[in-house]
């Protein structure tokens, strides 16, 4: 059935919205894809939904042929799962919270590890059920603090989780390759540029967890590479490859300065300077012989709150992320001027190890800082600071923690090369979430010698509504977008470029005729002027278009592939072949 223009609900907008930060959300709202309802909620429209659904199909034709069985769960969901598994309150403010009017908590759900275990826990009972894989494609909620880039990070959006159950590590290790396969045919049939890192699991739980990010400048996640060695990971995975222990035998005494105006690891290196403290080093002084001690608060899951000192070398920032993923599930932020004025031995510009373990404060440190190593950090007292603080004799911290910043030219951790950043967006994670659930919720069936296994999980999640705002934001051009044929809307745009009836009347036969031949067709038959017409065509991104304008009457057409910035003439009467050709090449 031809769509025509003149039908269809929809209504491009010349400007972009007000709200809008990166080009898949200005261009999406723009071509009438979607429209915005609230603060990270939004409506599909046709042409939106038509590509979303296309997503749909993908992503459900190749969980299908690993043998996955598809289900639908509610999004509404009973707190007793959840606080089972704790994760009512690991969640934090990002979980959806509501009540009945029987004063009965509710959830709406972000993920379904519980219910899909209490799923199969509820209809299998032995060996010979398993294994099995189940997935959904579902909205899911997650209250954002501050959603933005529209539908790229929304607070309702569309994912597709799976879940499988296994007798064993084997099962579960095949299961794993299995989805991380059909993920790279998935990724692959929708034309995505993406590569797969090594993350980490987070409140999700388990062992084993990959991301598959699309490379993107607007991407939130920042990921590394090893050029040398193909080694790839999120931020918050890498870890740091410690350097040799120094022997401790020999080195001088730590010594307590003066060091009035000194409260940045700036001024204190230009102090360290100009008091001579680099001829002991036989060099200048750098950020890098600082130790920087960042104080934290933590809220952990069970409300309790903690103090806890972070040391980095000087030269590096403590990434926030890595920070929030190393110390999951519990909320972290920077302690404020309240918690510094009740704990008055940290003095603010000039805290120390010293202070933190005579007061009981948790100290973890870079995986830099190893024993032997030599720092200079403060002395627990305003304008005073400790040269030659050696680890291991002078101090000796709770544990190592992965908080500071990767940089460009880090090491890379396989010993391979060097790491070089970039930018994704985060659009599959795959997890083996190990025994986590099935432990909570007791999931076994009986084995085969007559006694009860415990199942082994994995999950598996592609952002499905995302991945329509990462084809916008990867394949649009200066025009507008431009959708891959596997999942736009129409797969010939026919634009009627003439008032000669002629025209029109050859527009109409050859949208018939490659109707009639299979293919989906958006025939523009407004009034509007050509140029509206061609900036409509250009703007909503059909991956062909074929203009029926004034060189009908010559017996041509103009055939513009959007996706290859190509356009050509050809003849009038080799019209429907052409586009046949391209569209199904």
């Amino acid at each position: 059935m031809i769509t025509r223009l003149s039908h269809l609900f929809l209504r491009t907008l010349r400007d972009d919205p007000a709200d809008a930060e990166v080009p898949s959300h200005k261009l999406l709202v723009r071509a009438g894809y979607v429209r915005r309802v609230a603060p990270g909620v939004y409506s599909w429209l046709p042409l939106g939904l038509k590509v979303l659904r296309k997503v749909e199909n993908v992503v459900r034709e190749e969980m299908n042929a690993i043998g996955a069985q598809e289900i639908s769960l509610p999004a509404l969901l009973p707190r007793e799962p959840y606080e089972t598994t704790n994760r009512w309150t690991e969640y934090g403010d990002g979980l959806f919270r509501l009540r009945d009017r029987k004063q009965a908590d509710y959830l709406l759900g972000p993920t379904h590890e519980e219910l899909f275990a209490l799923t199969v826990k509820g209809e299998y009972n032995s060996y010979k059920d398993l294994p099995v894989t189940l997935y959904q494609i579902q909205t899911k909620y997650r209250d954002e603090e501050r959603p933005r880039a529209g539908i790229l990070r929304g607070r309702e959006f569309v994912m597709k989780d799976s879940y499988s159950f296994d007798l064993d590590e084997a099962g579960l290790a095949a299961s794993y390759q299995a989805h991380r396969d059909a993920y790279r045919r998935i990724f692959e049939r929708l034309g995505v540029d993406y590569v797969i890192v090594a993350a980490t699991s987070g409140a999700m739980g388990g062992s084993a967890s990959e991301e598959f990010l699309a490379a993107s400048e607007v991407g939130e996640d920042t990921y590394v590479v090893c050029r040398e060695s193909g080694y790839a990971a999120n931020v918050e995975a890498v870890v740091t490859p410690a350097p040799p222990e120094i022997p401790i035998a020999g080195q001088p005494a730590a010594e307590v300065h003066d060091t009035p105006g000194t409260p940045t690891i700036a001024t204190l290196v230009d102090w360290a300077n100009s008091a001579g403290i680099g001829e002991r080093l036989g060099r200048p002084v750098t950020a890098a012989d600082t130790l920087k001690n960042v104080m934290v608060k933590l809220r952990h899951p069970d409300g309790k709150t903690e103090i806890l000192g972070v040391g980095v070398p000087g030269d590096r920032e403590v990434d926030a992320k890595r920070l929030g993923a190393a110390l999951e599930p519990a909320e972290v932020e920077l302690l404020g001027e309240a918690d510094f004025a009740a704990n008055p031995f940290l003095v603010k510009g000039y805290i120390g190890p010293k202070a933190l373990r005579a007061n009981g404060i948790r100290y973890l440190v870079d995986p830099r800082v190893v024993s032997g190593t030599s720092w200079i950090t403060g002395a627990d007292a305003p304008g005073k600071h400790v040269v030659g603080l050696v680890a291991g004799r002078d101090f000796t911290p709770d544990g190592t923690i992965e908080a500071a910043e990767v940089r460009d030219g880090d090491p890379s951790p396989d010993g391979q090369g060097v790491l070089r950043a970039a930018r994704g967006i985060e659009i599959g994670h795959i997890f083996q979430l190990g025994y986590k659930y099935t432990d909570a919720f007791e999931v076994d069936v009986l084995g085969e010698n007559g006694k009860p296994v415990r199942l082994v999980m994995g999950s598996y999640g592609i952002g499905v509504s995302r991945m329509v705002a990462v084809l916008a934001e990867q394949l649009h051009d200066e025009k507008g977008l431009r959708w891959p044929r596997e999942v736009a809307p129409f797969q010939v745009h026919v634009v009627i470029a003439n008032k000669d009836e002629g025209a029109r009347a050859g527009a109409e036969q050859v949208a018939a005729e490659l109707d009639a031949a299979g293919l989906e067709v958006l025939l523009d038959d407004r009034t509007a002027s050509p140029g509206v017409k061609f900036k409509d065509a250009e703007l909503l991104g059909m991956p062909l278009v074929l203009v029926v304008g004034r060189g009908w009457a010559d017996g041509k057409v103009e055939l513009r592939d959007r996706l290859a910035g190509t356009s050509a003439e050809v003849p009038a009467a080799d019209a429907v072949p052409a586009v046949l050709a391209l569209a199904r090449a």
